[in-house]
């Protein structure tokens, strides 16, 4: 391990959003129970997604990640894990066969409790108590007992990704991902535009595989029919849950951070020599990089030299969240760093955090448009650079919320409060994920179509 990494070297480092937890031993005596519970995600696992995440690096795939913007132990249940599972199949499914390209496929679940803020404190009504900073380390509830900083919650987190994990392992290998039941997965609350769309497109993949039948080619037996490889992801942000869930893969010899598939390092906390940067460059699992309007190419250098020293493709996703209008501004800037260094990174697209406003209702919300025109630009800018826009990166769930404006769904600022759900930022409900998966599929399509059409001219020039 490089400059004698250990997994608890980052205490040595500056560090930024972390808790102040009160009592030095209760931290201790919670991170022993910790180290002493199985890793939630295995070597293996994580190797997989690594090699999954080189093909998206090399343009032979693409990256599907979505999910809540944090999960709460109020809201935890099976229907809730099913539901937001099962829309990220429907949108993987449209990807996959709109824009004829494997998906790799990620949720924002089991272990993204934590969240960065804006402030340490949050005043109302003159009462000043310290802000929410997500489940895993304290309590949405306005009072001075409940926004103490508690460590044991980490236990209560830990014990939620890991039904969390086994709920999705059992989805994902069981019999409920079989693209058999491509049709089952409809969502009976979704009767608009978007629904029936996505039945069509159900009704033309389950005449493909009648044809496949009839020829003789069993899909019954195709195994990568009847499952999917489903991976899990958070920000690293509690650096304590972190370190008591590193593991040494027992195959490489090598840490692997045991708390999720993949891990990333948000805007906030991405200083080079700051602590959350220590942690993640001595793991082996795939990390990703949120890149806003602040980070400067210099400073992206730096980075992924840190992070990524041996250059080993899917091992680096860059998430960039810019805002709609405001891309061409920066991410070109990146691109160019990217290639100049001849880093292989994956490049998704996070249209979510850039396009947050406060509507005339009071509501914090995320227009539609918004986010589908920073989508549309960074496809734009990538094409225009000769880079690969590799996926995106949605915070969406699969319940009928009134969270983010606009869609097909007509959610409005009047209508916000009908359902507005969320612990923390506003999600895409299910209509309007699928709608922007039909968008997105049809962006990269009319592309790759574009391309065999300038490459098929300039053969016949040649010839």
């Amino acid at each position: 391990m490089p400059n004698a990494w250990t997994k608890s070297g980052w205490r040595s480092k500056p560090r930024i959003q972390m808790p102040s937890y009160a009592d030095d031993a209760s931290v201790k005596a919670v991170q022993l129970e910790l180290e002493k519970k199985p890793p939630l995600v295995f070597a293996g696992e994580v190797r997989r997604l690594k090699k999954a995440l080189e093909d998206v690096a090399d343009g032979k795939a693409f990256l599907l990640q979505g999910g809540d913007c944090a999960e709460s132990f109020a809201e935890f249940n099976a229907d809730s894990i099913r539901d937001t599972f099962r829309v990220l199949l429907q949108m993987a499914i449209i990807l996959t066969y709109g824009a004829k390209s494997p998906v790799v496929k990620m949720g924002r679940i089991a272990g993204q409790f934590g969240k960065p803020r804006s402030s340490d404190s949050e005043v109302r009504d003159g009462v000043e108590l310290p802000s929410y900073r997500g489940d895993i380390i304290n309590d949405i509830e306005f009072s001075a007992e409940k926004r103490v900083h508690n460590p044991r919650r980490m236990l209560q987190a830990y014990s939620q990704s890991a039904a969390t994990l086994n709920l999705l392992r059992a989805f994902s290998q069981g019999g409920y991902a079989d693209i058999r039941r491509v049709h089952s997965w409809t969502l009976g609350f979704t009767e608009d535009g978007e629904a029936a769309k996505y039945r069509d497109l159900a009704t033309r993949i389950t005449d493909a595989l009648d044809f496949m039948d009839a020829a003789g080619v069993s899909s019954d037996r195709i195994h990568s029919l009847q499952t999917v490889d489903f991976y899990t992801s958070h920000e690293a942000l509690l650096l304590e849950y972190e370190e008591s869930l590193c593991r040494i893969d027992s195959t490489s010899g090598m840490p692997i951070a045991g708390s999720g598939h993949f891990i990333w390092i948000g805007d906030r906390t991405r200083q080079p020599d700051g602590a959350h940067v220590e942690f993640c460059r001595g793991v082996q699992n795939p990390v990703g990089i949120k890149c806003g309007p602040s980070l400067r190419a210099d400073d992206l250098k730096v980075l992924i030299e840190k992070l990524n020293p041996q250059n080993e493709p899917g091992r680096i996703t860059l998430i960039g969240r810019f805002g709609a209008g405001k891309v061409a501004d920066y991410l070109p800037d990146l691109i160019r760093a990217v290639k100049d260094e001849g880093s292989r990174v994956v490049w998704t697209c996070d249209p979510m955090h850039g396009n947050t406003i406060k509507s005339a209702s009071g509501y914090k919300t995320r227009p539609f448009m918004k986010v589908l025109a920073e989508v549309t630009e960074f496809f734009d800018i990538h094409e225009a650079e000769g880079t690969y826009p590799g996926g995106v990166h949605f915070e969406m769930t699969g319940k009928d919320v009134t969270e983010c404006t606009g869609g097909v769904s007509a959610v409005s600022d009047a209508t916000l409060e009908d359902r507005y759900h969320t612990f923390c930022d506003p999600r895409l409900n299910a209509s309007q994920a699928l709608e922007l998966a039909f968008l997105v599929a049809g962006e990269i399509s009319d592309r790759v179509n574009k391309r065999k059409s300038e490459n098929g001219r300039i053969r016949a020039v040649a010839v």
